[in-house]
């Protein structure tokens, strides 16, 4: 599949007149959590010629596209990249830690990447995961649970815990997160992943209520923990100057 993933990026650069700078796998295939049926998220940014950022005139910044194999690319101009990191937002953040590279410019890469670092806004990113874990909790709150739902709830719970434990971007792949939660929590939900690997998206299983209060807990210590965080400090110039330096290259 990832030969058609790189057919199908190489299409879109000619179709639509772009480079791609950066192109990853996001979603349950990235955190390592798939299901058999489960979509590939590609998500990716890309430059134009430099001519086409000299208009004063908005534009489209966004390409998307579904195809028949279940391929669900969305990418971002540079442009609008470089808002989305001055707000620290949090799936542009995790892209560049990502353990599935599709496309990878190297000096775009070793530009960018350390303003993204330098961007992430702690209470940003975690009110932003505690919005989703919260939405997620409530639709786990059944004696019947959509399996799907679940693991995202457990994945966003988690990620504010890391977020408050320890005051970096959160890694992607799930199971670097396991090391915030005692041995029997962790073989709870390494069998539920083990399950979800052979399971459609559809698939509910009955609750453990026991780990739905553990769910419970840590989602009501993260949002109390979130009010003492801090944002970021970005320096626009510097980011300015990055900017230049991968539209005119």
């Amino acid at each position: 599949m990832t030969s058609k993933i790189i057919e199908k990026l190489k299409e879109v650069e000619t179709t639509r007149g772009i480079e791609i700078l950066l192109a990853v796998e996001s979603g349950s295939r990235a955190w390592g959590f798939a299901s058999p049926d489960s979509d590939y998220d590609i998500r990716f940014i890309y430059r134009h010629e430099k001519d086409w950022y000299l208009s004063p005139w908005d534009k489209d910044e966004t390409i998307e596209f579904m195809t028949e194999d279940d391929l669900d690319g969305s990418g971002w101009d540079i442009r609008k990249t470089f808002h989305l990191l001055l707000k620290s937002n949090a799936a542009l953040l995790s892209w560049f830690y990502s353990p599935i590279v599709y496309v990878k410019h190297e000096k775009f890469y070793n530009l960018f990447k350390p303003l993204a670092d330098e961007c992430f806004s702690p209470i940003a990113v975690s009110y932003h995961y505690l919005s989703m874990s919260k939405k997620y909790l409530e639709a786990c709150r059944n004696d019947n649970v959509k399996l799907k739902s679940y693991f995202y709830c457990l994945r966003t719970a988690l990620t504010g815990k890391w977020i408050l434990e320890k005051g970096t971007v959160p890694p992607v792949l799930f199971s670097e997160l396991f090391v915030l939660v005692d041995d029997f929590t962790r073989a709870k939900i390494e069998n539920l992943i083990a399950l979800k690997a052979t399971k459609g998206e559809s698939y509910y299983h009955p609750n453990d209520w026991e780990l739905f209060g553990f769910l419970e807990k840590m989602i009501g210590d993260n949002e109390e923990g979130a009010k003492s965080l801090k944002g970021a400090k970005a320096d626009k110039c510097e980011m300015e100057r990055v900017f230049r330096e991968i539209v005119m290259d």
